[in-house]
Formats: C-alpha cells, structure tokens, sequence
C-alpha cells in the first residue's frame, strides 16, 4: 500500500465510525473478534489477549471519531479508572525501592517492580476498556449474543468431555495425566480445568436447564435436572476444592433467583453430597483432595500454604497501608525478610512464616492482592468496582431472572467472592473468561434496560 494512500484510508475509517446507529466494518470486526476471545482462552489465550486488545483500541477509535466517550461515564467505569489511576501512582518507581532491587523467589533472584510495574499498572487499563467495547458496541446485535452463547456452552462441553475422559483413561485427549494429586486437568496439562469450568458452568448450563423444566412432558424436565446433575458431578470429579466451593455457592444463588430450580438445586446438593461420601470408593484421589486433604488444611490453616501466603500480604499491607507495592508487589517483594512474619508473630519473634519458601508468585486472593498492590486505598477502590459489577449485573434480576443473566452474573458472583483462594486478577486464561463473562452480563444488562439500542 502507498504510503500517500494511509490519509484516505484512515479518512474512510473515522468516517465509518461517525455513523450513529449501525455497526461499521471495524465495529463488525471488533464483534467478531468477542467472538474468538473464549475460543483462544481455551487454546490460545496470547492470541486471545491480543484480540482483547485490538477490541480496546476500537473501542478508543470509535469514541475519538464519534466525540463519544459516554462509556466513562457508566459508574462502574468510573470507579475501575479510579482504581487504576491509584494503582498507576503507587507503581510509580520510588527512590527507596529503586528500579532494580534484589528481591528472592525460591531461588531465584529477580528486579523489584520499578519501571515494569509501572508499565503493567498502565497496561491495566486494556481490561477495562475491553468489558466497555462489549457493553457498549461489540454485543450490541442478537446474533452476536447468540453466538457467544453458543460458544461458551461448547467451551464448557469440551472442558467437561476432556475431563471425564481423564477420568476414565487416566489421560486427556493429549495424553496429559492427571494432576500432582489426582485432580483431572481437563484438557491442559496442570489443573486448571476447575476454574474455569466453574466459571462457564451457570450461563452454560442454566438456559437449557430452565428450557427443558419449563416443559410440560416429564421426560423433558427429568433430561433437565440430568443435565444439571451431570455438570455438578463433572465438577466433583474435577476435585479441585475452592472451585467446587464456589460452585455450589453459584449453585444456591441461582436456586434464590430462579424459582423453577430451586426444588433441583436441593436434589442437586444431596446427590454432590452422595458422590463425595461414595468417591472415597468411586475415586479415592479425588475423596484425598476433596475431604482429606481439605479438612486438614482447615483444621490446621495458619501452616497451611494458603496460610503462610496471606500472612506473607498481611505483613506486607501492614508496613505499607497507604500505597502498597505496586502492581505485582507481592512477587516482587515477598523475598524481604521485612515481611517473613507468620500468624503467630509478634507474640513469636521465631516466626518468620516460612521464610523464603512462604514466597509465591501472587497472594492468592484477589482483595489481598489489590491491597498489597495498592494499599488500602486501592483495596476501598476495587471492593467498590467488584459491586459496582454486580449492581450493573444484578439490576432486575431479582423482578425478572432471566437465566442467561442469571448464569453470568453468578459467573462473575464466584469470580469476585472475596473468601477464595484465586488466580491473580489478571492471569490468563482464567481472567479472560472472567472478562468476557462480565461484559457480555453487563451487555445483557443495557440491553434490557435500553431495548431500542
């Protein structure tokens, strides 16, 4: 392409954007590219946080060219900017931290946050801008939104087929074992499969189910709560115990909102409650992880690993309540023999909580990390976005629960439920799915509220 023929061409392309009411080619493309995200979550997932960026950008072109920034202007919006702009200043480099410090992971010796915490904070922002592209333009048509559901309900489909095909076989489609300690991988090689199929389970699963109960024929509504049953007992099999957790959470709320369920969602507690107690013969890896392992963890929780990492952040949050450590201040920072401080400290000056081996690469908890990231400021500033989310997400709900809005807003419920052991906020795939999930509820949401869009 010449290079004199760049002015037409972006001439052709704002003007595109400038017309109110329909979708451009570059809005079309950025529709299709929503589309692909979860695909690439599954396999994929730097292309598929690629295409997430791409969709922000045209989410900054289409406002530039149309003099609409009315997005940033949604309270939900306004509070996450809020939060990344405080997240942004507490990264900022500081003289006594330097750029380049000598923090310990293991054994390993890497650079304090610095400059590339800085950049990160920044890089935040793609997250945000992403979840307003699909709120605002790229879900806008039902065909994109039928679309999207149809491709989750296959992502959690596939999750779940590879995962009872380790189960059966001892291996995945890819000849991946199972986990460390028996828990099924689904189709990756370490054990994420539970995660993320807790996170699709409700917006896949609760459409059809509430199709099917709604049937007269009684067969019909037996395949219903069959169906239902089946992705709970995938769940179970997974063995992965906080995702488990969170999904039965999930299971309650969606009982309180859908009425037709609720009778089901008390069959469905009794039969996970039957296969726990029966899988100490049915799947004794799974029984070790889901019982065993589980009730000692919480019978002795201050040695536990989960334990020593949030006494690790308590300690951290403690020295540095105002501003934290900047993005990713635990990993950077855990090595500090400042903060080798366990729960029984300062009552036992011994108690270093592990020492370097409490060190992990995040805190495992999304509220600790805003807080070690950013103070309690920043902890204020995300708790306060986390419900802001829901509120956008749960508006109506309660009136009218439709079960796809149910299902996400369940989704995101479990994804932000602040007593978990999670992934970092930001580590893919998981929190791919989790953005998708969220701007396609809060789609649905607008929507609702503004039909004629």
């Amino acid at each position: 392409m010449a290079v004199n023929s760049l002015p037409g061409l972006t001439g052709r392309m704002v003007t595109a954007l400038r017309v109110p009411g329909r979708l451009s080619r570059l809005e079309r493309a950025a529709t299709l590219a929503t589309l692909m995200v979860p695909v690439f979550m599954v396999h994929g997932r730097v292309i598929g946080e690629a295409l997430m960026i791409l969709i922000a950008l045209v989410l900054l072109l289409r406002s530039a060219a149309r003099a609409d920034f009315s997005w940033a202007r949604r309270p939900w919006m306004m509070i996450g900017l809020a939060w990344w702009g405080w997240l942004v200043l507490c990264s900022l480099p500081r003289p006594e931290h330097g750029v380049i410090g000598h923090g310990v992971i293991g054994h390993g010796v890497i650079g304090h946050g610095g400059i590339g915490a800085t950049v990160q904070a920044l890089l935040v922002a793609r997250f945000l801008l992403f979840v307003a592209a699909l709120e605002a333009f790229a879900l806008r048509e039902a065909w994109a939104r039928r679309t999207l559901s149809a491709i989750l309900r296959l992502a959690a489909l596939y999750i779940a087929v590879q995962s009872a095909w380790q189960f059966a076989t001892g291996r995945n489609f890819f000849g991946e074992p199972r986990g460390g300690d028996g828990e099924l991988t689904g189709p990756y090689d370490k054990p994420r499969a539970g995660g993320q199929f807790s996170l699709l389970l409700y917006p896949a699963l609760l459409p059809p189910i509430a199709a099917l109960l709604a049937r007269p024929q009684r067969l019909v509504r037996i395949a219903g709560v069959v169906l239902g049953i089946a992705g709970i007992v995938v769940m179970v099999l997974i063995g992965q115990r906080m995702p488990l957790l969170l999904a039965l959470f999930g299971l309650v709320v969606s009982g309180l909102l859908l009425k037709r369920l609720r009778l089901w969602v008390l069959v469905a507690l009794v039969a996970v409650a039957a296969l726990i107690a029966a899988s100490g013969v049915v799947s004794p890896s799974t029984h070790y992880r889901l019982v065993t392992k589980f009730s000692d963890q919480m019978e002795h929780f201050p040695e536990s690993p989960y334990g020593v990492i949030y006494a690790r952040a308590r300690a951290m949050i403690v020295e540095n309540p105002l501003t934290g450590l900047g993005f990713d201040g635990f990993r950077h920072y855990c090595g500090e023999a400042r903060y080798f401080h366990g729960w029984r400290w300062p009552a036992d000056p011994a108690d270093d909580g592990g020492g370097l081996g409490g060190c992990q690469m995040h805190p495992h908890n999304l509220y600790l990390e805003a807080a070690t990231n950013a103070g309690l400021p920043g902890l204020a500033l995300f708790s306060a976005l986390a419900l802001a989310w829901l509120a956008a997400l749960g508006r109506g709900l309660w009136r009218a629960p439709e079960p796809l809005r149910v299902g996400l807003f369940v989704a995101v419920l479990i994804y932000l439920w602040p007593i978990a052991s999670t992934s970092s906020f930001t580590a893919m795939p998981l929190s791919g799915f989790f953005f998708v999930l969220l701007g396609f509820g809060l789609a649905l949401a607008r929507t609702e509220k503004n039909p004629g869009e």
